[in-house]
């Protein structure tokens, strides 16, 4: 079955499920504050749950560039199994904590385990398809990331009707059974096994040597980070966000924000994906030009996000947000393949994810304090004038020589 044309595309669709699991497991904790602050009160400020949230995202990132190293020399198959049921197993435990300090240390567990599968993923799903299909193939990919945020929103739907130790059990537990699906299914690509490349696999300080001493590889690290500002403030923040300037409840607005983010999105990184693939067959930098529309598509967005008051307004924002958003996410690791060697992409993906989830981690705290302080929505609009400085950079000094490295 791995050596069919089809299984490129079958490979993309298992790492899909995955893709919505991780998503979907971290997610939801955003979303049913309301419903587990009556149990945990050390929740009961918007401060405490940004340093809940915030954890996960510094561990997830000092993790990734390791993650990325280990995806770059052994089988990535069991990498992503042993993964996905590590953090399923620790969503399924956060059903029984009682206290803070549990919730804090299982959701540090879980930036661990998360950590190892998107370097893994992205890497195994570039090297299955070529230049003509990549981005459209990550593209499908990313949006199982998506659909994950937006069922992660009925967690706090799930803990209103239920309980939310509830949510935690029964997402925790599907994903426990598909890691189970992998085991059967999932194949290595068979030119990039351990077995068949170890003598070509250089020492990790000559890959990161090489890496850091490529000008291109630090402005896409640049590129990476700084949307990744807005980008986790949106994934963390937005539905406390829609609660406050809409003034529904978080039940409503949890379902409401994530929906509107990952059906955009969903739109956005297929657009993309298609775009993408095709001006790169006419145009060497194709790829790029696709990223730069999608990201200043966010620009305006976090301004009217930020100021709006109206649901026209909110939603219509948050839509042209993940728009632009999707399309710049499809085509993250295809730029990374026209300057970045096959050997080294999972280490540099991981290195890529280190520095956005580091930015992630520090909106996540601060957007948390800007809460408490009545300010979240300026906070908002004040993110669209750094994505600019992002965006003019990558235009003016990112420039391929190739539509792929190998």
């Amino acid at each position: 079955m791995s050596s069919s044309k089809s299984y490129p595309w079958i490979v993309v669709g298992l790492l899909w499920v995955v893709a919505l699991l991780n998503y979907m497991d971290r997610q939801m904790l955003s979303t049913m504050k309301p419903s587990m602050m009556l149990d945990i009160a050390e929740l009961q400020t918007a401060t405490n749950f940004g340093r809940l949230m915030a954890i996960f995202l510094w561990i997830y990132g000092f993790m990734s560039p390791v993650a990325g190293m280990i995806a770059d020399r052994i089988n990535r198959k069991w990498l992503i199994v042993v993964s996905l049921f590590v953090w399923s197993a620790v969503t399924w435990t956060m059903g029984y904590a009682q206290n803070f300090t549990q919730l804090y240390w299982l959701r540090a567990v879980m930036g661990v385990s998360e950590a190892l599968y998107i370097p893994a993923g992205l890497s195994l799903i570039a090297d299955y398809h070529s230049d003509k299909t990549r981005s459209l193939a990550v593209g499908i990919h990313m949006t199982g990331l998506y659909m994950g945020q937006a069922l992660g929103g009925f967690g706090a739907t799930i803990a209103s009707a239920f309980s939310w130790k509830t949510a935690f059990h029964t997402f925790g537990l599907i994903g426990i059974c598909y890691a189970v699906v992998l085991m059967v299914f999932l194949r290595e690509k068979k030119a990039t096994t351990i077995e068949t490349t170890q003598t070509e696999k250089p020492s990790i300080t000559k890959g990161l040597a090489l890496l850091f001493s490529n000008i291109s590889f630090w402005i896409i690290l640049l590129y990476f980070a700084v949307p990744s500002l807005p980008g986790w403030g949106v994934k963390n923040w937005l539905p406390t966000l829609f609660a406050d300037s809409l003034q529904i409840d978080m039940s409503k607005a949890g379902p409401l924000s994530t929906i509107t983010i990952a059906a955009s999105s969903f739109i956005g990184v297929i657009f993309g994906g298609i775009l993408s693939d095709r001006w790169v067959q006419k145009n060497i930098r194709g790829r790029i030009y696709t990223s730069a529309i999608g990201l200043g598509l966010t620009i305006p967005s976090l301004l009217f996000v930020g100021f709006g008051s109206s649901l026209f307004s909110v939603i219509g924002a948050a839509f042209c947000f993940g728009f632009g958003f999707g399309m710049f996410d499809a085509n993250n690791m295809p730029i990374l393949c026209q300057f970045v060697s096959s050997k080294y992409r999972a280490t540099a993906y991981g290195l890529m994810n280190m520095v956005g989830v580091f930015a992630g981690a520090f909106i996540t705290d601060w957007l948390g304090k800007s809460t408490d302080a009545g300010n979240l929505g300026r906070d908002f609009a004040m993110l669209a004038g750094i994505v600019l400085v992002a965006l003019v950079v990558q235009l003016l000094f990112l420039k391929p020589k190739s539509t792929s490295v190998d």
